[in-house]
């Protein structure tokens, strides 16, 4: 399964092409694509016509969704953002610590564009899907 972080659905939806929307056009079919509840939010609130709304919000509600928080995944994400601490990484953002530990807690692979999830990929054990 691959969790596709907002950063990748951003560009996908944008038309903007980079590697990672790119891999996004080519999985449907070939993986089981899911959509985090906080990741749905990221994309949807960026949209400012109702009807690209709404078209984002048909294709989204088709994957499978998964809640990334909840008391075990926040605990969890404390300890990894201070894990990473410890080697000298400060976690910018508390979402992307929470998305990056629900990868890591559940197997998932995970599809981003954001830099931010490098430390985590590199040191505690999400699988990049890009590669």
């Amino acid at each position: 399964m691959i969790l596709v972080d907002s950063s990748v659905w951003i560009d996908y939806f944008r038309g903007t092409a980079t590697p990672q929307a790119e891999r996004l056009d080519a999985l449907p079919g070939s993986e089981l694509l899911i959509v985090g509840d906080l990741i749905l939010t990221e994309v949807l609130q960026g949209f400012g016509s109702q009807r690209d709304f709404d078209q984002a919000r048909k294709l989204l509600a088709g994957l499978d969704a998964v809640d990334i928080g909840g008391q075990d995944i926040a605990i969890q994400a404390a300890r990894h953002s201070r894990a990473l601490r410890e080697r000298g990484i400060t976690i910018r953002k508390t979402i992307d610590a929470l998305i990056a530990t629900r990868c890591i807690e559940s197997d998932y692979a995970l599809l981003y564009s954001d830099r931010d999830f490098d430390p985590f990929v590199e040191h505690l054990g999400p699988t990049s899907a890009l590669s």
